[in-house]
């Protein structure tokens, strides 16, 4: 347990993905089998179910530590983290425990059993051996809020890295409904299993951002042009008689798309395309936004499968009849694809269409209509280009359209997580609805570190009111926002959901009087999220 609240720590203190990488990858290489597997388990959300309350836990540590319910709460509403809050109070102990992580895991799920004094004088004696970051984990493990700032995508590399295996590979196989309880790290990770073989998807190509003048690339009768559809990137796979669909992060898909599969039967065998799962009805493609409905679900109801149905836009050909045509120069991909996706003809598989235009004016008056189409401006590849792996420089480039705006006003603050976690850096924006200030986003990114220091500083000096680690601030700061969609939502107050919503600038020429309404909000919904 101690190297695995060791393992927490470090992970919640850095926010560069190589740190963590390394820390991950240490932890994986030096800790028993058993405890990888439930490192593994907890870092992809497969946590225990809880077997004591959250506000036994209080009474318990107030008891445990003498402490008043008044101060209790005070300390809660400072740290707004229950399972640091208790590890924060509780009285510092001398002893220390020699259980691993699964020990501790397997006596947690005992307390199912036992009355609730013996819960209370074995959580308290647990307390006891802990140490102080073991304390923090066991709470987080025993409240059922374990979470911390690792995908589970890092996880997969950490887990690559340290066995030597394929990423694509350790992806397929922490996918299902794999249990701790019921199968070992040999089995799940390092068994040979000739399915992985079959499903393995290609490292995906990808694109730089055009950063100069797009006539710097040349003749554009040089380059194809498609339109950059905002959907999830993914491989359409069919192998001896096998369909698997992967998205960009290596994640397996194929649940989440049942009408996929049948897309990928009707292709011959041998075949892996590269394209786009977009939401498409009669009228075209679908806001991203819907098609978030069905991602992260785990049951996908016939009502979903009709209110978002879902289609492959195929953007290129990496596999025919089982051959890598990734060294076929793109001209000759496009041409094959263009016969397979004609060929096949089935209604949920579509082909990319190729933009003409005579000149980069042309082109760029073009781009412009990219929000009427739902895309994000247009992918650039030059026409003799290979399929690459990974992001290379030069072939491929993606040419987005500028994001929509609008100015808020700070209304509340929370602070961060790792570095930032001592900084008010988590920001609520409002914009003006009548004399009312209604929040219609939250932005964690795009000031540098002395403007968030500035913040944090103001935030501190004009806090009205708190709500447990939340502070409610005069409204004086205004900060341009930039997304890249909008879309109506009943869960937000405002009525409107921002897709990746970062703070552009901080306008401090602007009063909060000059920050946008929710008019305006209406306006862009009206013009863009149709």
């Amino acid at each position: 347990m101690k190297e695995f609240a060791s393992l927490f720590s470090m992970l919640d203190q850095t926010n560069k993905t190589k740190d963590k990488l390394e820390y991950l990858k240490n932890y994986f290489l030096s800790s028993s089998d058993s405890d990888k597997l439930w490192a593994l388990a907890l870092f992809c959300q497969r946590r225990p179910k809880r077997t004591v309350t959250t506000s036994q836990l209080r009474q318990w540590c107030q008891e445990e530590g003498k402490i008043p319910t008044w101060l209790f709460d005070e300390c809660y509403h400072t740290v707004g983290d229950l399972a640091e809050t208790i590890s924060l109070l509780l009285p510092a102990s001398d002893s220390h425990s020699e259980l691993s992580l699964n020990q501790w895991i397997s006596w947690l799920k005992g307390l199912a059993f036992e009355s609730e004094e013996s819960k209370k004088n074995a959580v308290k004696n647990a307390w006891r051996q802990l140490g102080r970051e073991e304390q923090f984990v066991f709470n987080k493990l025993i409240t059922g809020g374990f979470r911390v700032g690792v995908s589970q995508n890092l996880v997969t590399q950490a887990l690559a890295a340290a066995f030597n295996m394929e990423k694509s590979e350790v992806a397929h196989r922490i996918m299902g409904n794999w249990e701790p309880d019921r199968i070992t790290f040999e089995e799940l990770i390092l068994a040979n299993n000739l399915k992985d073989d079959l499903s393995r998807p290609y490292p995906f190509c990808l694109a730089h951002p055009i950063e100069s003048t797009i006539a710097g690339l040349g003749e554009i009768g040089h380059w194809q042009c498609e339109w950059k559809w905002d959907g999830i990137r993914g491989q359409l796979i069919h192998r001896k008689g096998q369909v698997f669909i992967w998205s960009r992060g290596e994640e397996i898909l194929t649940e989440k798309f049942p009408e996929l599969l049948e897309v990928g039967y009707s292709l011959p065998d041998g075949t892996v395309l590269d394209g786009e799962i977009l939401a498409f009805d009669d009228s075209g493609v679908m806001p991203f936004g819907k098609l978030q409905t069905r991602i992260g679900r785990k049951n996908v109801t016939k009502k979903i499968l009709g209110e978002t149905p879902v289609i492959f836009m195929a953007y290129d050909m990496l596999e025919s009849q089982g051959r890598d045509q990734r060294l076929v120069p793109l001209r000759n991909r496009r041409e094959f694809l263009e016969t397979l996706v004609e060929k096949t003809g089935h209604p949920g598989l579509f082909i990319s269409k190729l933009v003409q235009a005579s000149s980069w004016e042309e082109l760029s008056v073009l781009r412009e209509s990219s929000r009427d189409k739902k895309a994000e401006g247009f992918m650039l590849k030059h026409r003799d280009s290979t399929y690459e792996t990974g992001r290379k420089r030069g072939h491929w480039w993606k040419w987005k359209i500028d994001p929509l705006t609008i100015d808020g006003v700070l209304l509340y603050a929370q602070k961060g997580h790792g570095r930032r976690a001592d900084l008010y850096s988590d920001y609520t924006l409002a914009v003006w609805d009548g004399e009312l200030l209604v929040p219609f986003a939250k932005a964690y990114s795009g000031l540098t570190d002395s403007e968030m220091v500035k913040v944090d500083r103001f935030v501190k000096q004009h806090t009205k009111e708190r709500f447990g680690p939340v502070r409610t601030v005069t409204p004086e700061l205004v900060f341009e926002i930039a997304f890249e969609g909008i879309q109506e939502s009943m869960r937000h107050k405002s009525g409107i959901a921002l897709r990746f919503p970062r703070i552009l600038r901080w306008r401090i020429d602007k009063q909060p009087k000059d920050a946008n309404t929710l008019d305006d909000l209406r306006q862009l919904l009206e013009t863009y999220g149709k």
